[in-house]
C-alpha cells in the first residue's frame, strides 16, 4: 500500500527538541480534523521523540519513512469529537 499524499507538509530538519515537537503541534491545530501533515525530521532524537508526544497528544501516526538522512513523519489530526462529555 502506498503511502497517501499529505495535505501540508512542514520541514523542521534542524530544529531541536522540544521546538520540533511544538511547532509540528501548533501547525495541526491549525488545519482542519482529519488533514494529513508531513513532517520532515533529523535522525535521533526528533524521530524518536516527537512521534511519541504527537501520540500522547492523540494525533495519529500513519506512516514514518527514512528518506537517507532525515525522516518523514505522516501524522492526520483528529476528526472533530461528536461526542459530549
Amino acid at each position: 500500500m502506498s503511502p497517501a499524499a499529505p495535505d501540508e507538509s512542514l520541514d523542521l530538519r534542524g530544529t531541536p527538541c522540544p521546538i520540533n515537537f511544538v511547532r509540528t503541534k501548533l501547525r495541526l491545530e491549525k488545519l482542519p480534523p482529519g488533514t494529513l501533515l508531513e513532517v520532515w525530521l533529523d535522525p535521533g532524537e526528533p524521530i524518536e521523540q516527537v512521534p511519541d508526544s504527537l501520540r500522547m497528544e492523540g494525533y495519529r501516526i500513519e506512516q514514518i519513512e527514512d528518506r537517507s538522512g532525515f525522516f518523514a513523519l505522516q501524522v492526520r489530526r483528529p476528526e472533530a469529537n461528536v461526542a459530549g462529555c
